[in-house]
């Protein structure tokens, strides 16, 4: 009609002006447009700068070993060899599924060989680590309560037959310690000599010397009121005295004239 095509209204015009139909329920959101769309940028992103710090290296042994001294820390204790040899040693036979106690590789166990059962267990056994770790704990210590039983039975028994043994590093200290402590008892000893040698610049007073003749001040009063004056320095109040005066030696050059003369 504002085209001027139609001339007329349609009979259901104003009908539907009136009595416009419902709208219909949402759908899909219809199709936005390039306009409505955020422009793509066409640059590629800036790419991230290169860190030369090596990425960190992470073992599982090396988690074990740290949860191992941390519960026994002793351990760290115990003296070791550092001693490489000319070859590297063989691997042990037992390993894998066949390793399924600690005892196998020795009744001893070193803490390596702990950390070494733990993750045995986890990988081949497929055991959580958790309970892998506390499997292989509770055999490293019983094996080590027997050891040191042994140990100390064979100790008891060694002595009983007559057997001595060389202190340790241990009993060295309690001797030098005891060495120590009797140079305590002796220095009540030293005389008034070794002290005044080694105070040799230093003012000793004898704190005994005088005590029973003070007179708390009696003495000086008595001279104060006769009239005496105390001196307390006879040298700088006493009038100096003449330097005597050398005798000339003769002259030897008069005397050789003389006889010369003569």
């Amino acid at each position: 009609m504002r085209g001027k095509y139609i001339k007329e209204q349609p009979v259901w015009y104003q009908a539907v002006l009136d009595y416009p139909p419902l709208p219909l329920p949402p759908k899909a959101p219809p199709s936005r447009t390039e306009y409505d769309q955020q422009v793509k940028s066409t640059q590629t992103t800036r790419p991230k700068r290169y860190d030369p710090k090596p990425l960190p290296i992470v073992y599982l042994e090396d988690k074990i070993r740290r949860q191992f001294f941390r519960d026994h820390p002793f351990e760290a204790f115990r003296p070791t060899t550092l001693v490489e040899g000319g070859a590297i040693e063989d691997p042990n036979a037992i390993q894998g599924e066949a390793w399924t106690r600690l005892s196998q590789r020795g009744r001893n166990p070193t803490p390596e060989d702990a950390v070494s059962f733990t993750r045995n267990l986890y990988e081949y056994h497929k055991k959580p680590l958790s309970e892998a770790y506390a499997t292989a704990i509770a055999q490293f210590r019983a094996l080590r309560s027997e050891h040191q039983i042994a140990t100390t039975f064979a100790v008891m028994e060694a002595e009983y037959l007559g057997a001595i043994f060389s202190k340790g590093e241990i009993e060295h200290a309690f001797d030098k310690e005891v060495r120590r402590l009797a140079t305590f008892e002796r220095r009540e000893e030293f005389d008034e000599g070794a002290i005044a040698a080694r105070k040799r610049w230093k003012a000793i007073i004898d704190k005994t010397e005088g005590v029973k003749d003070w007179s708390k001040g009696q003495e000086y009063v008595k001279l104060w009121k006769a009239g005496v004056r105390p001196s307390y320095a006879p040298r700088l109040t006493q009038p100096i005295e003449a330097a005597p005066t050398p005798e000339r030696s003769p002259d030897l050059m008069k005397l050789e004239t003389t006889a010369a003369v003569a």
